[in-house]
């Protein structure tokens, strides 16, 4: 079930498009997002705005920036939550729980779980019980991930995640996809998450928007560049090391 429906940008709320992260070009051509579906990939290469956009959400709902929930307060310096002050979020029904995952902050936010785990009026080591009964930090990367998953997600929620994949094997990709599926199927989750693992974005009656310098525009899988050079790349590796490698 999708509870946000579409985010739209206020831009007479702005006094200099030139300033960032307003002039970043898919951020600059957007206008507004269809969201109306339980499954929204977003795609495209670094640094073309998508961590942006899913911080600015992820803000505007209430989520630390750092990552986390509600309950969870990561203070970063980041210019995204600029961004969150254009923004309308049109909601269906309108919910407050949900999880925002970034990746590059996954660290802190274990070493905050860490810190509220010795502090009783905090909840103590009770607080681990959402995310498998231990530190994340006393598990691998992938392990902790995935324990997070398996343990934190579920019930009437919104997960924003940036690059969830970045420390998933395509085993434990596989197995995300099935927590996913698990969530989807009680009708009960909404999932937008920006990526570059052609695993995740094959997920069944998901929709892709493709990020870059012309905004955030729909696109098929096939169409995707990480679909197109994965799997041009594997039917014929000594093509791509030969152009790769020539002097």
């Amino acid at each position: 079930m999708s509870y946000l429906k579409k985010i739209s940008l206020n831009w007479e709320r702005v006094d200099n498009r030139d300033d960032y992260p307003y002039n970043v070009p898919a951020i600059s051509n957007l206008d507004s997002l269809d969201l109306d579906h339980n499954v929204v990939f977003i795609v495209g290469e670094n640094g073309t705005g998508k961590s942006t956009l899913l911080e600015a959400i992820a803000y505007q709902c209430g989520f630390g920036i750092g990552g986390g929930s509600r309950n969870n307060d990561i203070e970063l310096s980041d210019k995204s939550t600029l961004l969150s002050l254009i923004l309308t979020l049109s909601w269906m029904p309108k919910i407050n729980s949900g999880f925002f995952l970034r990746s590059e902050t996954f660290f802190d936010f274990a070493k905050h779980l860490d810190e509220m785990a010795k502090d009783i009026y905090s909840g103590g080591r009770q607080v681990y019980d959402a995310y498998g009964g231990k530190s994340l930090n006393q598990q691998s990367h992938g392990e902790a991930f995935i324990s997070m998953f398996m343990n934190r997600f579920g019930g009437r929620s919104l997960y924003i995640l940036d690059e969830p994949e970045a420390a998933l094997s395509p085993q434990r990709q596989f197995a995300f996809l099935s927590i996913i599926h698990e969530l989807e199927k009680a009708k009960n989750a909404q999932f937008i998450i920006a990526t570059h693992s052609p695993i995740l974005m094959a997920y069944p009656g998901a929709i892709i928007y493709q990020c870059d310098e012309d905004g955030f525009n729909q696109i098929n899988y096939e169409e995707t560049d990480h679909y197109r050079l994965t799997k041009s790349f594997l039917t014929n590796p000594e093509r791509f090391f030969k152009q790769l490698f020539q002097d």
